[in-house]
């Protein structure tokens, strides 16, 4: 056989034929991509579920993206309204020397369902299935539904988590080469606009204003204050 050993020409060729060979069969090696299936509401979600049930594909492994609101099982952090996300965060960074228990108990969720699929006992589920599931583990829902899309098939979320950017990139979702279903696709005007829209009041601009008067006049990052009070004075 050719020389492997040194750079003669004919060991060269062999290395050269050897990669071609290997990368063509990464190429060739088949890539079977996730659904992700988008909805307007939670509500739909769960009615999806339910049909998918139904079906002969009740038992192929899914996951439901959510937002804390739906999610959270923390006592304290599911009843904290709209500051949710922030006191979950600081949780998760122990800014108060506290940690959030549930959060180290995901991999019981993610257990269980591989469990289940290995005993052929995995069925469909609904976001209030997997949140009764975590709070008799004590595990996190939010934070399980993130790790089951991994070994996912089908990923049902609402609307906003395929078209934000920002979503996409916080929730690690990758779109490319992935099928994606729109239940209801006339609604996506309205979400789109919705995700790019924020409404804000005539108090908070005004005490907006005052702060970067503040910090304007102290001479504090004036480059990036000034243009900002700029256009709270001119809204």
């Amino acid at each position: 056989g050719p020389c492997t050993e040194c750079s003669c020409s004919s060991g060269k060729e062999c290395d050269k034929d050897t990669s071609n060979t290997k990368k063509k069969e990464k190429e060739d090696r088949l890539f079977i991509p996730k659904i992700f299936f988008g909805t307007r509401t939670h509500k739909q979600i769960s009615q999806i579920t339910r049909e998918l049930k139904r079906t002969a594909f009740s038992t192929v492994p899914m996951t439901i993206l959510s937002s804390r609101d739906y999610t959270c099982i923390h006592p304290v952090v599911s009843s904290g309204g709209s500051n949710r996300n922030e006191m979950c965060v600081e949780l998760l960074e122990g800014k108060h020397g506290k940690s959030c228990v549930y959060y180290h108990g995901v991999h019981k969720l993610s257990e269980h369902h591989a469990l289940q699929a290995a005993h052929r006992m995995y069925q469909a589920w609904d976001i209030e299935d997997l949140v009764s599931l975590g709070k008799k583990l004590r595990a996190c829902a939010y934070f399980a539904a993130r790790e089951l899309m991994v070994g996912a098939d089908i990923v049902f979320c609402p609307y906003n988590y395929l078209l934000d950017p920002q979503i996409r990139e916080s929730m690690e979702i990758n779109l490319k080469g992935q099928v994606v279903i729109l239940d209801e696709a006339h609604n996506i005007e309205d979400s789109a606009r919705e995700a790019v829209s924020f409404s804000v009041t005539e108090s908070q601009l005004i005490a907006a204003r005052e702060e970067l008067d503040f910090m304007v006049n102290n001479k504090i990052r004036q480059k990036d204050h000034e243009p900002l009070r700029a256009v709270c004075c001119s809204l």
